[in-house]
């Protein structure tokens, strides 16, 4: 065996908080290439900042250190733990690799006696380094586009002449695109030029031909000491170059290669992989290949490490790349490490799959006031969903169906858009929704060379989707009582939601159900297996289709559904996925068998060991009740996932699908503004003066009862969507009509806005009597910004003993009125040493991950127990903080350059970051307290 023994102590390095262009896929990456190695009696010592990951909790690592991604971090763990004799950079992304290098710079490394495992600086450096990464490929002979690094505002106007437009300006050692544009005019240079220099933290950019309108390819390989390479899957983009590959439909396998460009592709990336450096791990290549019957192929890139790319390729094939990579980085050859899924074939073994995956990221445009809506070489997607389909076109509808958009899926949902101007603007133009309007533009008759020339998509893609539309125009011709079998048969197997079925067919969604089910034609599962079926999986990772037999078996054991939180985005973050894992967790320890549902690729819930069964399916009503239907639970965990399984409690209990925790009763009354301050008025408890309206002409009216400024809220939203602080009746109708607009029939809430207040908030425990508080935080800035853009100081730092014991006593008696079984988050707003109710949501919120890491207490665990029957009182609570802990909110506006950065009642942060200060003399207190009212907007 080749493992090398002298390796003990592995420090993992973590990727901090979430931003646009580096997601949770490095919390998935990184819990797994820990638990990897523990497996092999090695120690592991994490640091990440981030606290609502997985991957920063005792489950998963020997020691944790919840500190800033800096030198003067590692060097305080080296201090501490002076046994660590090896370092692996690769599951962090880009800000462990550069956090690696910048150690390795100043001697840390050398210092300690440290070996870095998985890659190597030279690899590192040779990626990140555009001009050497050019002049390898010349070398070895892999063709790339022509280029030149510049490194002054001169030496790039030079090249720009040479060559001509349209360029490309990459920056050196960024993540994400960031900084990087397409150059087609010589009056948009400058700035563009300007802006990569200043992006890049070397000054560097690489200025290269642009190869637009090329399709683009990546494929994931592992290579171990031996040298031998395996190719894990390959990938699509369904965007031609262009749009940075974040930001583009994915598919795999690759649908529109030849056999013979593909082992070309092939031989090229093998190649690039061994000529970077002598190192055993992950890699990702990225490639673009002409878009004529020449297909000429072009690297553009490779990154020596775990990527975005890389879950998805692990989710996609079930082959677990992390865990794969950590062995290999610590000496073992790819042909004596186990399939984890076959458990009998061997790691060099090539995935083979008999369906497709379909990748559509998730944008939150609608949180940026910006112009810069259209994407380009910059990520802006703050999320994905993966949809898994025996064909292209029903993972496509189920990715579509995943995504939280307001569409059932890919058209046949009256949405449309029907002004051809608009379609073909859109198409030259791309943002979040030209696929949509890719689909409109076919529905409406535009000549599908027409639609291919404006957006150079493979004309492969573009007829699937026009298959889809005949199809729809078939079933169209139909009543319900008169659709033959065999159409609606078709419609299923291509992914057709029952809702599309019916808006087609202008009936009820429950009718289409009853009549696929009296013709039998129900969902099966099929597993993912990594190879075609040729040898039998042990691991119970399952897809739904419509052929063949079903390779779910159900257990006698009892049995309990977790809903997951679909796509990452604004408002919803990975803080929902690690209550997911903890509820599957506890669940376990329990004694049930435990079922997840979720579609994001990214995540740890999403892991094909984290619960007993994983069914890769959107979070969408007609998927989650046939499985509820094919297992048969006790009941359904809903509040562990955020807003996305919230929205579905209503039709559990129409369906009379127990509910595990908080009832569905308990959940609308917290939601429904209304009602809500009814129960604090019958409790006697104060809130702001408030009224619920559905018109402008009623909030005119209202607003002169309660006066401005009013705080303007619809119900049933995430993230403070279409929150707003209004001080006048002219921008109070102007709001109110625009929350119609996006939200029609929506019941909207006008609260006084307690100006100049301090904000506050709990979260608790409760079994529907006994109450235990978790923590009360405090806000540094005012009321008026959401809680999730708000520092958070846990405990408070300034409020009275008599506010305290209001919070107190204010958080027992909401958590018992509502009937409470299980977590709940609220939020006050102190006023002259009144508190106030702003809301209260019973389910788990953004905050108790971060109170988990601050008082190193399993708070989610002890949760779920208690909605599965357990009382408060069974549990010992000791939990442990020597000063603060401050939760810092983290913002994505570099990638939206000219957007307005005032904060107010939306949120706007991706993500968060954990730091621990021993008083409030402590200099980063005092400086963010000193900016407290900085960014404040109405």
């Amino acid at each position: 065996m080749p493992k090398d023994k002298s390796i003990k102590h592995v420090l993992i390095i973590g990727s901090g908080p979430i931003v646009i262009g580096q997601a949770c896929e490095f919390d998935y990456s990184g819990s797994q290439a820990s638990r990897s190695l523990r497996e092999e009696g090695i120690e592991v010592t994490l640091i990440n900042s981030n606290p609502a990951t997985i991957m920063t909790d005792k489950v998963v690592a020997d020691n944790v250190f919840l500190l800033p991604l800096e030198p003067e971090s590692i060097e305080d763990i080296l201090v501490k733990h002076p046994d660590i004799d090896a370092v692996l950079p690769t599951m962090g992304g880009q800000t462990a690799l550069n956090l690696a290098i910048k150690c390795d710079e100043i001697g840390l490394w050398e210092k300690y006696n440290i070996r870095m495992i998985g890659v190597d600086i030279a690899a590192i450096n040779v990626t990140e380094d555009r001009d050497e990464f050019k002049n390898l490929m010349i070398e070895i002979g892999v063709p790339v586009a022509p280029s030149k690094i510049a490194n002054s505002f001169l030496e790039g106007k030079n090249f720009a002449q040479e060559i001509g437009f349209p360029l490309v300006i990459r920056p050196s050692y960024t993540l994400g695109g960031t900084g990087a544009s397409f150059v087609h005019t010589a009056e948009e240079f400058d700035k563009l030029l300007t802006r990569g220099l200043h992006a890049s933290p070397i000054h560097e950019v690489l200025i290269d031909k642009a190869v637009l309108g090329w399709k683009e390819y990546e494929l994931e390989l592992l290579r171990d000491k031996n040298d031998n390479v395996v190719i894990i899957c390959s990938v699509e983009n369904m965007d031609p170059m262009g749009i940075h590959t974040g930001d583009s439909i994915t598919v795999a396998p690759a649908m529109t290669l030849s056999d013979t460009t593909f082992q070309k592709m092939r031989n090229m990336a093998i190649h690039m992989m061994r000529s970077i450096g002598d190192f055993a791990g992950g890699c990702n290549v990225q490639f673009a290949v002409s878009n004529d019957e020449k297909e000429d192929i072009i690297a553009i890139e490779i990154n020596p490490r775990v990527s975005r790319s890389s879950a998805l390729a692990s989710k996609a094939t079930g082959y677990p790349i992390a865990k794969i990579a950590a062995k290999l980085a610590i000496g073992y050859h790819l042909d004596e490490l186990s399939n984890q899924i076959t458990k009998t074939t061997s790691a060099l073994f090539e995935p083979t799959l008999d369906y497709v995956i379909v990748k559509i990221p998730r944008w939150n445009f609608d949180k940026f006031d910006s112009p810069e809506k259209t994407l380009g070489l910059q990520m802006k997607s703050v999320g994905e969903v993966m949809g898994i389909g025996r064909s292209f076109q029903e993972a496509l509808q189920k990715a579509c169906q995943s995504l939280e958009i307001k569409r059932n899926g890919l058209g046949a949902d009256g949405k449309e858009l029907r002004d051809q101007e608009k379609i073909m603007h859109s198409l030259k133009n791309p943002s979040w929704n030209r696929l949509f309007h890719i689909y409109d533009a076919i529905k409406l008759g535009i000549p599908l060379s027409r639609v291919y020339s404006a957006t150079l998509i493979d004309k492969w893609f573009l007829s699937q989707i026009e298959e889809m539309i005949a199809l729809e125009n078939k079933i169209g011709e139909y009543t319900l009582a008169e659709l033959p079998k065999d159409l609606l048969l078709e419609a299923k197997q291509k992914g057709y939601a029952d809702r599309q079925i019916a808006h087609l067919l202008k009936c009820l969604e429950s009718e289409v159900f009853s009549k696929r089910h009296d013709m039998g034609i129900k969902r099966v599962y099929k597993m993912v297996d990594t190879c075609a079926a040729e040898f039998e999986a042990k691991t119970p990772y399952y897809y739904s289709t419509f052929e063949g037999e079903n390779e779910s078996k159900v257990s006698d054991r009892k049995k309990i559904v977790v809903l997951g939180s679909g796509p990452n985005r604004i408002g919803q973050g990975i803080e929902f996925d690690y209550c997911c894992v903890h509820g599957v967790l506890a669940a376990k320890e329990s004694g049930y068998e435990t079922i997840m549902i979720n579609c994001n690729p990214e995540t740890v819930s999403t892991d094909f060991d984290t619960a007993d069964k994983l069914y890769f399916e959107p979070v969408f009503w007609e998927h989650i009740y046939d499985i509820i239907l094919h297992e048969n639970p006790e009941g359904v965990i809903v509040q562990l996932g955020g807003q996305t399984a919230l929205k579905l409690a209503e039709k559990l209990d129409r369906y009379g699908i127990k509910i595990v925790g908080t009832s569905y009763e308990a959940l609308d009354l917290a939601e429904d503004r209304g009602r809500f301050s009814d129960l604090l008025k019958d409790n006697d408890i104060p809130y702001p003066k408030y009224g619920s309206i559905s018109t402008a002409d009623e909030a005119v009216e209202l607003s002169k009862e309660i006066g401005f400024p009013l705080l303007v809220r619809p119900s049933y939203v995430l993230g403070g969507q279409g929150m707003k602080i209004v001080i006048n009746q002219e921008e109070l109708e102007q709001h109110v009509v625009e929350i119609l607009k996006d939200l029609p029939g929506n019941k909207i809430l006008l609260d006084h806005f307690l100006s100049g207040a301090i904000e506050a908030e709990a979260d608790a425990i409760c079994d529907g009597e006994n109450v235990y508080i978790i923590g009360v935080m405090e806000h540094i800035e005012p009321a008026g910004i959401h809680s999730g853009d708000s520092y958070a100081v846990l405990p408070t730092f300034d409020l009275s003993e008599n506010v305290l014991k209001q919070i107190d006593d204010h958080t027992r008696k909401i958590a018992v009125a509502l009937k409470t079984k299980g977590l709940i988050n609220i939020q006050f707003a102190i006023k002259d040493e009144v508190v106030y109710i702003i809301e209260a949501n019973p389910r788990a919120s953004r905050t108790v991950p971060f109170i988990s890491k601050a008082y190193d207490e399993p708070y989610v665990n002890y949760a779920t127990k208690v909605m599965l029957g357990a009382k408060v009182t069974d549990f010992n609570f000791t939990p442990k903080l020597d000063g603060y802990a401050i939760k810092i909110p983290v913002f994505s506006f570099d990638k939206f350059p000219n957007v307005n950065k005032e904060l107010g009642p939306e949120m706007k942060s991706t993500g968060e970051a954990i730091r621990f200060i021993p008083n409030l003399k402590d200099k980063f207190f005092r400086e963010i307290y000193s900016e407290r009212n900085l960014y404040l907007s109405k």
